[in-house]
């Protein structure tokens, strides 16, 4: 049980160094032997526990990328009734830890997307598979938000998960090095405002459940 454990603890050290060095260097640009030297491995260490670089970088997608998606933009949105509340929480802390990152190379999702778009098959296949579960989290919460009555029903919701999804991540790199706390003060009011403006109008946003009926 201890040899399995320090197993564990090993990749998870290898696999969290792995993700720094690719985000700050970007995946082509970071060598085995770069990984090797900053955890002061062997190569011998390193292909015990991974088949390759590729296998490496999957396995990173898999074990933290994949969880650090869905714990800053997809469970704080899960199951609120009030969608426009949820998202603009949602945005407002993911954005104000980019703010205080001194190391901030952009979104780390939109980053790798644009490094291995067109390059890399196998690895774009996981990456889209986290897009696809972010859209398909943004497209149930804008329902949800139109069923409860607090999104005008009209609004398309598929085209309203892309919007803030691309938003999300041009804002982002938008606040790579320059100004990054005015650029997030910005974002958030024209977001605010959008969020007001597909609000219900009239008789229905006085009442949340007045476009469906009280659904408890």
């Amino acid at each position: 049980m201890d040899k399995t454990l320090k197993r564990m603890a090993t990749m998870q050290r290898m696999q969290v160094t792995g993700l720094e060095l690719f985000y700050k260097k970007g995946y082509y640009n970071t060598s085995v032997d770069d990984i090797l030297k900053e955890l002061s491995l062997s190569k011998g260490a390193f292909y015990y526990h991974f088949d390759s670089k590729e296998d490496f970088f999957i396995q990173i997608i898999e074990n933290l990328l994949v969880r650090k998606m869905y714990s800053m933009l997809i469970e704080p949105i899960e199951g609120h009734e009030n969608t426009l509340d949820s998202i603009t929480n949602c945005f407002e802390d993911a954005l104000e830890t980019a703010v205080h990152n001194e190391l901030d190379f952009g979104f780390v999702l939109s980053n790798f997307v644009n490094e291995f778009n067109g390059k890399n098959e196998k690895i774009m296949k996981h990456l889209n598979d986290i897009l696809r579960i972010w859209e398909a989290n943004l497209v149930s919460a804008v329902q949800r938000g139109k069923f409860n009555g607090f999104i005008d029903r009209h609004v398309d919701s598929e085209g309203m998960a892309v919007f803030l999804m691309s938003s999300y991540m041009g804002i982002r790199t938008l606040m790579v090095e320059t100004a990054p706390s005015a650029r997030k003060y910005r974002f958030m009011s024209q977001l605010r405002q959008y969020f007001k403006s597909i609000e219900p109008k009239g008789e229905n946003s006085l009442n949340p459940n007045a476009v469906f009926g009280n659904v408890n």
